[in-house]
């Protein structure tokens, strides 16, 4: 995520760190190269303007000037500043007070309109909500059985009106058909077009009319850099939005959309797609953004993706199990399944301070790996999961042929498995530590 410009502002920082003492002229010419970083990064001109013209007054001041530390002063000041910029603080979807909410989502054809509203609604299921999906695209070539399939997965109903091509009358009756049935959230994906015109504005202007909605959300893909601004700045002046979706997030984005949005729309970015997945979908924090750009990690919304597959009983059951030293193959097991949920390791150790981007992409992070692993400890039997002690060759070789690895393989598991127990065992017996040990037992590799 934002990995070029993360890197661009790291080089630009180096001009400061070699220094003991900043000089005016020093300020200037460091703007000069975080200037060209955001532009390069397809950040709007007038934004990269404003927003080192902000960054070098205040770093000319005696603050900085006169800091044993300059450096770091620029990056804190960097970073308060990406954090305004990006709207200063967290703006959640308005919930009406009396249901249903209705969330119109807007955008061109192809920035993941259909697919980010089930992604909304099902991350609001989670949240006891009781979502109904609308189809108003009556335009693109199976765009309601798109959002049908999005919404069986997600065990959402979707209200569409068959062979109907007149999406008011379908929003309309979608909002009446909530009502009616207890639905307190309604997501309404409407149609999109290849560019902004006539038609599709007066379109979605009557959809708004008909519907009054508590939420307009543009959806833009963040992969489009400048254009994505445009985009947000055409939508906003016809429709007076609410809110943006940034999708792709994950992608190679280099970052302008995400940093020009709010700036020149004045409206905020309220999520973030990051995956194709049905729930890799994020409450957008300027300021968790501005970590991670800034290299600093990401560790709140780490410990939000741990939380959302926290299991308080299964929690308790396992500390028991430490406690008692009766973790078994089939727990470890649990633990993979855990953080195979909360993503993939590569996106889960980019949100880690000090894990830059540059070091990841060298990084051989061995997805596969979890998947061997799960092969192997199915392929035992219960008794043999359950005490791994009384695995010998011939045992091996059978489980190593019914998982399709190696008897080298399955030598390593139960290697880690072991250290992990003797970790874990540690850990409860505080008193009997001696010296440092080192963590082990993570199934991938650097």
């Amino acid at each position: 995520m934002l990995e070029s410009l993360s890197e661009k502002l790291s080089n630009a920082f180096k001009k400061f760190r070699n220094k003991g003492k900043l000089t005016e002229s020093d300020v200037k010419e460091g703007m000069r190269e975080i200037k060209r970083a955001l532009l390069e990064a397809d950040v709007n001109f007038k934004v990269a303007r404003e927003f080192t013209s902000r960054v070098s007054e205040r770093a000319v001041g005696t603050e900085v000037l006169e800091s044993l530390m300059p450096a770091q002063q620029i990056v804190k000041i960097v970073n308060e500043e990406l954090i305004s910029l990006m709207g200063g603080s967290q703006s959640k979807l308005e919930i009406n007070p009396k249901p249903p909410t209705v969330v119109m989502m807007v955008g061109l054809q192809g920035a993941g309109k259909t697919t980010h509203s089930g992604k909304l609604a099902g991350m609001y299921k989670k949240q006891g909500k009781r979502p109904l999906l609308v189809a108003c695209d009556v335009y693109r070539p199976a765009a309601v059985k798109q959002l049908c399939v999005v919404g069986e997965k997600l065990d959402i109903p979707v209200f569409f009106i068959e062979d109907s091509k007149d999406p008011v009358a379908i929003a309309r009756a979608g909002v009446e058909h909530a009502k009616k049935h207890g639905h307190d959230m309604v997501f309404i994906d409407t149609a999109g077009r290849l560019q902004i015109d006539e038609n599709l504005m007066g379109e979605l202007s009557d959809i708004k009319e008909a519907t009054s909605p508590t939420e307009i959300l543009l959806v833009v893909d963040a992969m489009t850099g400048q254009d994505a601004v445009n985009v947000a700045s055409g939508f906003n002046d016809q429709l007076d939005i609410t809110g943006v979706v940034l999708t792709k997030m994950d992608g190679d984005t280099r970052g302008g959309a995400a940093l020009s949005v709010k700036y020149v729309t004045d409206k905020p970015i309220k999520f973030i797609g990051v995956g194709e997945k049905l729930d890799t979908i994020e409450p957008f924090h300027p300021d968790r953004m501005a970590s991670r750009i800034l290299g600093m990690g990401d560790v709140l919304t780490l410990i939000d993706k741990a939380q959302q597959t926290f299991d308080e009983k299964k929690a308790a059951e396992l500390e028991k199990k430490m406690r008692e030293e009766t973790f078994t193959l089939d727990d470890y097991l649990d633990q993979l399944a855990s953080l195979k949920k909360m993503g993939s390791l590569e996106q889960i150790l980019s949100m880690m301070p000090g894990m830059n981007s540059a070091a990841l992409k060298d990084a051989k992070l061995d997805e596969n790996m979890m998947s061997q692993i799960e092969a192997i400890i199915l392929s035992m039997t219960k008794k043999e999961r359950e005490n791994p002690d009384i695995i010998n060759f011939s045992r091996k070789t059978r489980i190593a042929n019914g998982s399709g690895t190696s008897v080298e393989a399955v030598n390593r598991l139960l290697k880690q498995f072991d250290q992990m127990r003797k970790m874990m065992k540690q850990f409860m017996n505080p008193g009997k530590r001696k010296g440092k040990h080192r963590f082990g037992g993570l199934p991938f590799r650097m």
